[in-house]
């Protein structure tokens, strides 16, 4: 495989670290291009990965400029470089472009997300029309029958939610029912910053994708009724989390699961499918401001003789995810609440990954929640580069069959357990 990663941040590090230590020798990951707006910070990741290698003649890499909303660029680059396969770890806001130069330039293609545009007045209830003129995943899945066509594979949403959550549902809808009812994926967990940390603002993840996921409307699924949106914050709950985790108040934001598992688990019996996440509450806090004051606006606005959008400057502003983390302990727990029938009886299962702060930074040199994200798309790479996950069109993890991904956690150490409530 000649890989083109597009998102040389914190997660886009991870996920060449972990592939790293599945392929050392470079047997079936040959070449990686790691392109990035910053070509000081793609040449940062690429001495990292060189000075840790323990093979010469293991992956080879290089870097390069671009900018990822140029598509004839990035479809050019890729082609220069004989890219076979792009995994997209960039922005979201660039995300179509760089799906869509991959079907130009004739490589299979991956994501950790998709993008959405919400309206500026959105109308909550039931169905996506009121509240979004793109709504998540629609991009890439209305483009399946193109890509199936050419003979390439898509495979959006993998990480670790979406990504490894989804592949414990298809695991519970295999192996653990005979009816799967309800998916519920819970996100959380018990990282604490220390005492002379407690008033800072932590964008844990990328900070685009924060503003979009938790300020944008969020949805639920049912078969009955559908999609329905609401406002963001909605659906509080207080969800019991195993030790050492403890209770997590949680809410609803936008998630593409509740998109993807419908799509691909409806068959198995599904009925209902949520999104819930425990927020820090500074960072809600923090968000409802930006939010006030027009902050996460992506319009540009004039400012003295520049336009600025003024989501980007609290992007470049805001403590990135790779700078963060470090006296942080605890960790997070991420997984899947899932309800069904076994033999006639009702049966609940919470499938879960926890990840140790300390740990991830042990291992990976980066925080809990760029670690565990990385790991998880790092898997998902794997399947594909040899040839185990592979179809023609647009798919999400839900598709394929679960056993090959659990067993790769298994051997990679990328503990998961299985706790009946």
């Amino acid at each position: 495989m000649r890989m083109m990663l597009t998102g040389a941040g914190a997660v886009g590090e991870c996920i060449l670290k972990m592939l790293e230590k599945r392929d050392p020798k470079g047997e079936w990951l040959s070449y990686v291009l790691l392109a990035d707006f910053d070509l000081k910070r793609a040449d940062e990741v690429k001495s990292h990965l060189e000075q840790e290698r323990k093979y010469r003649e293991g992956t080879q890499y290089e870097t390069a400029q671009v900018d990822a909303r140029d598509r004839e660029a990035l479809t050019a680059l890729m082609r220069e470089h004989r890219i076979d396969f792009v995994m997209d770890a960039a922005s979201p806001f660039v995300s179509n472009f760089i799906f869509d130069a991959a079907f130009e330039a004739g490589a299979d293609y991956a994501s950790m997300g998709t993008w959405s545009v919400p309206k500026d007045h959105p109308e909550f209830g039931k169905g996506f029309e009121g509240a979004y003129l793109e709504p998540m995943t629609k991009y890439n899945f209305d483009r399946h029958e193109a890509w199936k066509e050419k003979g390439q594979m898509a495979c959006i949403c993998l990480g670790i939610d979406p990504g490894v959550v989804n592949v414990f549902a298809k695991y519970a809808a295999e192996y653990l029912f005979d009816e799967l009812l309800e998916v519920h994926v819970k996100d959380g967990g018990n990282l604490t910053p220390p005492e002379s940390e407690k008033d800072e603002i932590i964008f844990g993840f990328n900070v685009w994708t924060v503003l979009d996921e938790v300020m944008n409307p969020n949805a639920e699924w049912s078969r009955e009724g559908g999609f329905l949106i609401e406002d963001a914050f909605a659906g509080e709950e207080d969800f019991r989390m195993p030790e050492p985790f403890g209770v997590n108040h949680l809410v609803k934001v936008e998630h593409e699961e509740v998109v993807t598992m419908p799509r691909y688990l409806e068959k198995y019996g599904l009925q209902k499918a949520s999104f819930k996440i425990a927020l820090d509450d500074n960072l809600l806090n923090a968000l409802k401001v930006l939010d006030k004051l027009g902050l996460r606006n992506i319009h540009p606005v004039q400012v003295g003789d520049v336009k600025v959008v003024p989501r980007d400057v609290v992007a470049a502003c805001a403590p990135q995810p790779k700078d963060i983390g470090e006296d942080m302990t605890g960790g997070m727990c991420v997984g899947v609440d899932c309800i069904g029938i076994k033999n006639g009886e009702k049966k609940e299962y919470f499938i879960y990954q926890p990840f140790d702060n300390q740990e991830a930074l042990r291992d990976f040199g980066l925080q809990a929640v760029v670690a565990q994200t990385g790991f998880g798309a790092a898997l998902a790479i794997e399947l594909m580069g040899r040839g185990i996950w592979k179809e023609a069109g647009v798919f999400s993890p839900e598709y394929f069959p679960s056993r090959p991904y659990m067993d790769q956690m298994e051997e990679a150490g990328l503990a998961y357990h299985i706790q009946e409530r």
